[in-house]
């Protein structure tokens, strides 16, 4: 007798405690869900393209209403993409775009920014205008503005800024307020769906279609590997950066009556993206009771090249090997479908309650 074999899960399913009483006792419908978070995490983006296609390209446009999209880094990229025309198109785009960039050794942060401006232009296509008005998804971006040493793109300033940093981060997160402020650009027709931020000093600015790349290069600006973004219309002058430095995971005090449907690259949420290495740092609770959340298992990951997602390690991994890189990316892209796909069946099926694990 032949052994059977069963494939396991590809999804890890995590909700907050009225997310998983409601699902339990109603089940999950897409007119149910009027919140994503879009986290930052580089490459990791496009390692769950095939959850994004299912969300974007399928299920969410069987129920169409008002939606916010939070994101930060690659979160506000990948959101960029699903507001497009045709957002299928778009999410395969920025994945083939991602894919398609090569650095030297020794690379500047000058020439990583102009790489990113490049990739952002062929990505939009001059849809700029049609991202901001998409009739359904109204866009979020998380950015923040630097303080002190942080304000400056001299590797040798910004490694002692950035010191300071890891120093008053061990000691509180809430100390990072003397080096960062929160900026949020959000579409002018709707007002962040998110409970008073008494955390870190919040600015809220109207999402336009003259600074939508400014914002999306600012979200993604890493120190030490992109030079901050100077100028955003509509802003005063400063040193603008990825919005992951505060929200990494986008541990936010979501507000409303909707589930907060969140594909993630991990079952974790981590605060900022300094606390990525204190595991007693962990998203709150009270401010994720809504929060249904889709990550990859560990049992799908290990099936992968390397058993983990694409990451920005991998341009070190396989320097002077870029098309080794770029097939074990789009050999995790492809993969990733079948995360889509099991969703698509656990909706479909009725059996997604069975699967929830407490958040």
């Amino acid at each position: 007798m032949s052994a059977i074999h069963i494939k396991p899960p590809a999804l890890t399913l995590k909700a907050g405690p009225r997310a998983l009483a409601r699902i339990r006792q109603n089940g999950l419908s897409p007119a149910d869900v009027g919140i994503l978070p879009g986290a930052a995490g580089g490459p990791k983006g496009i390692g769950i393209q095939g959850l994004d296609l299912a969300l974007f390209g399928d299920w969410l446009l069987r129920a169409p209403r008002e939606r916010a999209l939070i994101g930060a880094s690659i979160g506000s990229w990948r959101f960029a993409s699903a507001c497009l025309p045709d957002p299928a198109a778009g999410i395969r785009r920025l994945g083939e775009l991602y894919t398609s960039q090569r650095f030297a050794k020794g690379v500047s942060m000058a020439q990583v920014s102009g790489s990113c401006r490049q990739m952002l232009n062929e990505l939009l296509a001059d849809q700029d205008a049609a991202i901001i008005a998409n009739p359904h998804y109204r866009l979020h971006i998380v950015v923040v503005k630097s303080h002190g040493l942080l304000q400056h793109d001299h590797r040798g300033k910004l490694s002692l800024g950035l010191s300071s940093v890891i120093g008053n981060n061990f000691l509180a997160r809430q100390r990072l307020s003397r080096h960062f402020d929160r900026v949020i650009l959000h579409d002018a027709r709707q007002v962040p769906p998110l409970a008073q931020l008494s955390d870190f000093r919040s600015h809220f600015h109207a999402l336009t279609s003259e600074n939508l790349r400014h914002a999306l290069l600012a979200s993604g600006s890493i120190p030490m590997v992109m030079e901050a973004i100077r100028e955003i219309p509509g802003l005063e002058p400063g040193a603008y950066r990825d919005g992951g430095l505060l929200d990494y995971h986008l541990d936010l005090p979501y507000n409303g009556e909707d589930i907060v449907l969140y594909p993630h690259f991990t079952d974790r949420v981590i605060p900022g993206w300094f606390d990525k290495s204190m595991p007693w740092r962990r998203g709150d609770r009270t401010r994720l009771q809504d929060v249904l959340l889709l990550a990859p298992s560990r049992a799908y990951l290990a099936r992968l090249p390397h058993g983990k997602l694409p990451d920005r390690t991998d341009f070190k991994r396989y320097l002077g090997n870029d098309e080794g890189r770029e097939r074990y990316w789009r050999q995790a892209m492809a993969e990733s479908a079948r995360l889509g796909d099991e969703f698509l069946e656990l909706v479909e099926s009725g059996r997604l309650a069975e699967r929830l694990q407490p958040l």
